[in-house]
Formats: C-alpha cells, sequence, structure tokens
C-alpha cells in the first residue's frame, strides 16, 4: 500500500506522471472521502509546487485505468497537450499495455488471442460477453503467453500468464479469461470458490508509449 498516502512515482518530467498503483486503490473515485490515485497525486504535485501557485488546484488527466484490485503502472498527463497526445496514442497503436497473470487451469494452447464482444452493466458494475449485436457491445482482444504452470495448495492447477492488451475494454482480462474457462486466481467478481482465497493476481507490469512532447519511447517495468 501507499506509505502515508506517498505515491510511488516511477518517472516524472513537466508532462507526464507514470506511477506504481497499489492493489485496493482506485484510479479515481467519484466517492467522497475515498483516496484515489488522482487525489494521491494532486497533494503530490501540491507539495512540490511554488507558494505562488499553491492555491491552483493542478491539472492533471487520467490516460487509462486499472480496476481498484488490480496493481501496476499508470501514466497521468500533468498538461492539456499531453492528455490529448497520450489519449491518442492509446486509441490508436501507439500504446503497449502488458500484465501478469495467474489462471486456473492449463491451457490447450501455450500461446494463443481471445477476442470476444463485451458489454457493461452499470448497475452491477460488471461485463459480460455478448454476441456483436448486443446494444453497447464492445470488440475486445487480447494476446496471451503462458510462462509457467503450477499446482494451488487446494491442488487445483494454475498457469502463470504473460498479457498484451490491444483493447481496454471494462474488466476485460477478467471476463474474457473467465469466459474461457480459466478465471483469474482472486477474482471474487467473476471467479470461482477456487479462485477467491487470495488477492486478485493481476499486475500491469510494463508500460510502452512515446513521449507526448519530446516523442521518445517511453518503456517501463515492474
Amino acid at each position: 500500500m501507499i506509505s502515508s498516502l506517498t505515491p510511488e512515482i516511477i518517472y516524472e518530467d513537466k508532462n507526464i506522471i507514470v506511477c506504481h498503483k497499489p492493489a485496493g486503490v482506485p484510479t479515481q473515485s467519484s466517492r467522497i472521502g475515498t483516496k484515489d490515485m488522482v487525489s494521491i497525486l494532486k497533494n503530490h504535485l501540491i507539495k512540490n509546487t511554488a507558494k505562488k501557485n499553491a492555491s491552483r488546484e493542478p491539472y492533471l488527466a487520467v490516460i487509462h485505468r486499472l480496476d481498484q484490485p488490480v496493481e501496476g503502472l499508470l501514466v497521468f498527463a500533468k498538461t492539456p497537450a499531453a492528455a490529448k497526445e497520450l489519449s491518442r496514442q492509446l486509441t490508436t497503436s501507439g500504446f503497449g499495455k502488458y500484465y501478469r497473470a495467474q489462471a486456473l487451469g492449463i491451457f490447450e494452447h501455450n500461446e494463443g488471442t481471445l477476442e470476444d464482444y463485451l458489454v457493461k452493466d452499470g448497475r452491477t458494475n460488471t461485463s459480460r460477453v455478448c454476441k456483436e449485436n448486443v446494444p453497447d457491445a464492445k470488440y475486445a482482444r487480447l494476446h496471451y503467453k503462458v510462462i509457467h504452470t503450477g499446482t494451488l495448495p487446494s491442488g487445483e492447477p494454475f498457469s502463470q500468464l504473460e498479457i498484451h492488451l490491444d483493447t481496454g475494454r471494462h474488466h476485460q482480462i477478467r471476463v474474457q479469461f473467465a469466459h474461457a474457462g480459466h478465471p483469474l486466481i482472486g477474482d471474487r467478481k467473476y471467479g470461482t470458490a477456487a479462485c477467491t482465497s487470495r488477492q486478485l493476481m493481476l499486475c500491469a507490469c510494463r508500460l510502452e508509449f512515446t513521449h507526448p512532447t519530446t516523442g521518445e519511447k517511453m518503456v517501463f517495468h515492474l
């Protein structure tokens, strides 16, 4: 967790902040009093702002999100121009999001692609796989590679995965693997009783993008 609500900054300049979000902390929350990464980072920026600008709330734009139980790398924009460019990359092919996960079971293929259509239910804050013609359905695609297999203390087999997201849908990784018969270990929302006894085993471990002003290729690892 964040010690005394001090963020773990991986990289920062005048345009962007890259940080390590702990599991259990929301990226952004509408609940009053809830500490999320946006409020934590804004407090960090205020503390590091010259006194003459201290009364002005710092600009901080959310570019992408991680589910509350997921830990990992996030990039935020500190200027509108940086936000616009990073958002453009996110919706094209210039933004790379990579994950490590542990899923129940042994996969038939050591590498593969999952392609589905997902629809979100705002009332329950869940998503599900659906047919393409369902209203508000969105295409979802990811690639996975099995890097290790093992056995849980309960005796159930599991697979450790590397995952590359091509799209960024609501709860995408969790929903697609559960639908494929391999729910993530620790997933209390989409998993089975066998995989809910520990924290969600999903981490955003690698992030790639082009710096919004310098054009430099930026790569970050956990």
